[in-house]
Protein backbone atom coordinates (compact mmCIF):
# COMPACT_ATOMS: atom_id res chain seq x y z
CA UNK A 1 0.00 0.00 0.00
CA UNK A 2 1.53 3.50 -1.04
CA UNK A 3 1.10 6.96 1.28
CA UNK A 4 -1.81 7.76 -0.98
CA UNK A 5 -4.78 6.40 -0.25
CA UNK A 6 -6.80 3.99 -3.00
CA UNK A 7 -10.10 4.92 -3.55
CA UNK A 8 -12.92 2.60 -3.90
CA UNK A 9 -16.07 3.13 -4.81
CA UNK A 10 -19.19 1.36 -4.00
CA UNK A 11 -21.86 1.63 -6.26
CA UNK A 12 -25.52 0.10 -4.77
CA UNK A 13 -28.42 -0.72 -6.79
CA UNK A 14 -30.97 -3.01 -8.21
CA UNK A 15 -29.41 -3.82 -11.70
CA UNK A 16 -32.31 -5.13 -12.64
CA UNK A 17 -31.36 -5.54 -15.46
CA UNK A 18 -27.94 -4.26 -15.50
CA UNK A 19 -27.73 -1.51 -18.33
CA UNK A 20 -25.24 0.95 -20.18
CA UNK A 21 -26.24 3.85 -17.87
CA UNK A 22 -24.88 1.83 -14.81
CA UNK A 23 -21.97 1.06 -16.04
CA UNK A 24 -21.35 4.93 -17.48
CA UNK A 25 -22.12 6.09 -13.69
CA UNK A 26 -19.24 3.66 -12.65
CA UNK A 27 -16.72 4.91 -15.34
CA UNK A 28 -17.42 8.24 -14.92
CA UNK A 29 -16.81 8.08 -11.35
CA UNK A 30 -13.23 6.56 -11.92
CA UNK A 31 -12.30 9.41 -14.53
CA UNK A 32 -13.96 12.31 -12.73
CA UNK A 33 -12.49 10.92 -8.76
CA UNK A 34 -9.83 9.02 -10.01
CA UNK A 35 -10.86 5.68 -8.39
CA UNK A 36 -8.98 2.83 -8.44
CA UNK A 37 -12.19 0.30 -8.73
CA UNK A 38 -16.02 0.40 -8.37
CA UNK A 39 -17.61 -2.70 -6.54
CA UNK A 40 -21.02 -3.08 -7.37
CA UNK A 41 -23.50 -4.05 -5.04
CA UNK A 42 -26.97 -5.70 -5.91
CA UNK A 43 -29.30 -4.52 -3.24
CA UNK A 44 -30.88 -7.26 -1.26
CA UNK A 45 -33.60 -7.01 1.30
CA UNK A 46 -33.49 -2.66 1.42
CA UNK A 47 -36.16 -1.12 3.83
CA UNK A 48 -37.44 1.31 0.78
CA UNK A 49 -38.64 -1.51 -1.66
CA UNK A 50 -39.69 -5.35 -1.90
CA UNK A 51 -37.30 -7.95 -2.22
CA UNK A 52 -37.76 -9.43 -5.74
CA UNK A 53 -36.74 -13.13 -4.50
CA UNK A 54 -33.51 -15.42 -4.16
CA UNK A 55 -33.70 -16.55 -7.22
CA UNK A 56 -34.14 -13.14 -9.33
CA UNK A 57 -31.32 -11.72 -6.95
CA UNK A 58 -28.57 -14.49 -8.64
CA UNK A 59 -30.10 -13.19 -11.78
CA UNK A 60 -29.21 -9.85 -11.45
CA UNK A 61 -25.90 -10.80 -9.94
CA UNK A 62 -24.99 -12.38 -12.69
CA UNK A 63 -25.52 -10.26 -15.21
CA UNK A 64 -23.50 -7.68 -13.55
CA UNK A 65 -21.13 -10.64 -13.64
CA UNK A 66 -21.39 -10.72 -17.17
CA UNK A 67 -21.68 -6.85 -18.03
CA UNK A 68 -18.57 -5.77 -16.12
CA UNK A 69 -16.47 -9.01 -16.89
CA UNK A 70 -14.20 -6.92 -19.64
CA UNK A 71 -13.32 -4.29 -17.19
CA UNK A 72 -10.86 -5.09 -14.48
CA UNK A 73 -11.38 -1.92 -12.92
CA UNK A 74 -15.02 -3.56 -11.83
CA UNK A 75 -15.71 -6.16 -9.08
CA UNK A 76 -19.15 -7.46 -7.51
CA UNK A 77 -19.84 -7.50 -3.93
CA UNK A 78 -22.90 -10.39 -3.10
CA UNK A 79 -22.69 -8.78 0.49
CA UNK A 80 -26.53 -8.03 0.53
CA UNK A 81 -27.80 -10.39 -1.83
CA UNK A 82 -26.12 -13.17 0.97
CA UNK A 83 -27.67 -11.30 4.06
CA UNK A 84 -30.94 -12.71 5.62
CA UNK A 85 -32.09 -9.28 7.29
CA UNK A 86 -32.85 -6.09 5.81
CA UNK A 87 -29.86 -4.35 4.57
CA UNK A 88 -29.10 -0.47 5.77
CA UNK A 89 -26.66 1.16 4.03
CA UNK A 90 -24.73 2.67 6.92
CA UNK A 91 -24.92 -1.13 8.38
CA UNK A 92 -23.14 -2.13 4.59
CA UNK A 93 -20.54 1.04 4.50
CA UNK A 94 -19.35 0.37 8.17
CA UNK A 95 -18.47 -3.46 6.81
CA UNK A 96 -16.74 -2.06 3.28
CA UNK A 97 -14.97 0.22 5.90
CA UNK A 98 -13.40 -2.62 8.17
CA UNK A 99 -12.79 -4.55 4.89
CA UNK A 100 -10.50 -1.77 3.31
CA UNK A 101 -9.40 0.16 6.25
CA UNK A 102 -6.54 1.66 4.71
CA UNK A 103 -8.73 2.80 1.60
CA UNK A 104 -11.12 5.96 0.94
CA UNK A 105 -14.31 5.26 -0.09
CA UNK A 106 -17.36 6.36 -1.81
CA UNK A 107 -20.73 5.75 -2.05
CA UNK A 108 -21.76 5.93 -5.46
CA UNK A 109 -26.00 6.53 -5.83
CA UNK A 110 -28.44 8.65 -8.36
CA UNK A 111 -28.88 12.42 -7.43
CA UNK A 112 -32.46 11.85 -6.54
CA UNK A 113 -31.92 10.04 -3.57
CA UNK A 114 -29.79 12.95 -1.95
CA UNK A 115 -33.50 15.07 -1.63
CA UNK A 116 -34.28 11.62 0.70
CA UNK A 117 -30.82 11.32 2.13
CA UNK A 118 -32.38 12.88 6.28
CA UNK A 119 -34.65 10.09 6.10
CA UNK A 120 -32.03 7.30 5.75
CA UNK A 121 -31.11 5.24 8.86
CA UNK A 122 -28.40 6.96 10.40
CA UNK A 123 -26.92 9.33 7.75
CA UNK A 124 -24.54 10.66 9.62
CA UNK A 125 -22.96 7.21 10.01
CA UNK A 126 -23.29 7.11 6.09
CA UNK A 127 -20.76 10.39 5.92
CA UNK A 128 -18.76 8.84 8.47
CA UNK A 129 -17.38 6.26 6.28
CA UNK A 130 -17.61 7.31 2.57
CA UNK A 131 -17.52 10.39 0.52
CA UNK A 132 -21.08 10.57 -1.49
CA UNK A 133 -21.23 10.73 -5.31
CA UNK A 134 -24.58 11.71 -6.89
CA UNK A 135 -24.79 10.55 -10.30
CA UNK A 136 -26.65 13.07 -12.14
CA UNK A 137 -29.35 11.33 -14.52
CA UNK A 138 -32.70 12.66 -15.98
CA UNK A 139 -34.91 15.94 -15.94
CA UNK A 140 -32.96 16.58 -12.95
CA UNK A 141 -32.05 19.89 -12.62
CA UNK A 142 -28.32 20.51 -11.88
CA UNK A 143 -28.78 23.44 -10.06
CA UNK A 144 -31.57 21.95 -7.51
CA UNK A 145 -28.87 19.07 -6.96
CA UNK A 146 -25.72 21.59 -6.26
CA UNK A 147 -28.27 23.37 -3.78
CA UNK A 148 -28.90 20.40 -2.12
CA UNK A 149 -24.99 19.16 -1.74
CA UNK A 150 -24.30 22.12 0.08
CA UNK A 151 -26.78 22.01 2.47
CA UNK A 152 -25.96 17.84 3.14
CA UNK A 153 -22.33 19.13 3.25
CA UNK A 154 -22.82 22.08 5.90
CA UNK A 155 -25.14 19.58 7.83
CA UNK A 156 -22.76 16.30 7.85
CA UNK A 157 -19.52 18.01 7.46
CA UNK A 158 -18.93 15.79 5.28
CA UNK A 159 -18.31 14.94 1.53
CA UNK A 160 -20.83 15.45 -0.86
CA UNK A 161 -20.27 15.91 -4.91
CA UNK A 162 -22.11 15.82 -8.08
CA UNK A 163 -20.67 13.32 -10.55
CA UNK A 164 -21.12 14.17 -13.90
CA UNK A 165 -22.06 11.62 -16.68
CA UNK A 166 -23.57 11.73 -20.09
CA UNK A 167 -27.49 11.59 -20.49
CA UNK A 168 -28.67 7.78 -21.00
CA UNK A 169 -32.42 8.11 -20.45
CA UNK A 170 -32.77 4.30 -20.55
CA UNK A 171 -34.00 2.25 -17.17
CA UNK A 172 -34.00 -0.91 -16.37
CA UNK A 173 -37.73 -0.93 -15.96
CA UNK A 174 -38.35 0.61 -19.41
CA UNK A 175 -35.85 -2.27 -20.09
CA UNK A 176 -37.77 -4.83 -18.16
CA UNK A 177 -41.45 -3.47 -20.15
CA UNK A 178 -39.82 -3.74 -23.48
CA UNK A 179 -38.84 -7.23 -23.07
CA UNK A 180 -42.56 -8.35 -21.91
CA UNK A 181 -43.67 -6.03 -25.04
CA UNK A 182 -41.52 -8.04 -27.33
CA UNK A 183 -39.43 -4.87 -28.55
CA UNK A 184 -35.70 -4.69 -29.21
CA UNK A 185 -33.49 -3.67 -26.04
CA UNK A 186 -30.28 -4.55 -28.48
CA UNK A 187 -27.80 -1.31 -27.91
CA UNK A 188 -29.55 -0.39 -24.31
CA UNK A 189 -26.85 -3.01 -21.96
CA UNK A 190 -24.31 -5.05 -22.81
CA UNK A 191 -24.76 -7.88 -25.35
CA UNK A 192 -23.74 -10.49 -22.57
CA UNK A 193 -26.32 -9.27 -19.95
CA UNK A 194 -28.71 -9.22 -22.78
CA UNK A 195 -28.07 -13.11 -24.11
CA UNK A 196 -28.46 -14.00 -20.04
CA UNK A 197 -32.08 -12.34 -20.22
CA UNK A 198 -32.70 -14.91 -23.42
CA UNK A 199 -30.94 -17.45 -22.05
CA UNK A 200 -33.26 -17.94 -19.00
CA UNK A 201 -36.13 -16.28 -20.68
CA UNK A 202 -36.06 -13.34 -17.96
CA UNK A 203 -38.98 -10.44 -17.43
CA UNK A 204 -41.78 -12.42 -19.76
CA UNK A 205 -43.62 -11.45 -16.27
CA UNK A 206 -43.66 -8.16 -14.61
CA UNK A 207 -40.95 -8.37 -11.92
CA UNK A 208 -41.37 -4.49 -11.21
Amino acid sequence: MTLNKKKIGIFGGTFNPVHYGHLLIAENACDQFELDHVIFLPTGHTPHKAFMGEKMSIHRCHMVEAAIADNPKFSISYREIESTGVNYTYVTLARFHNDYPDCELYFILGADSLFDFDSWRHPEEICKYANILAAVRGNLNADEVDRQIVYLKEKYHSGFYRLNTPNFSVSSRELRERIMRGTTIRYMLPPQAEQYIRDHALYREDFA
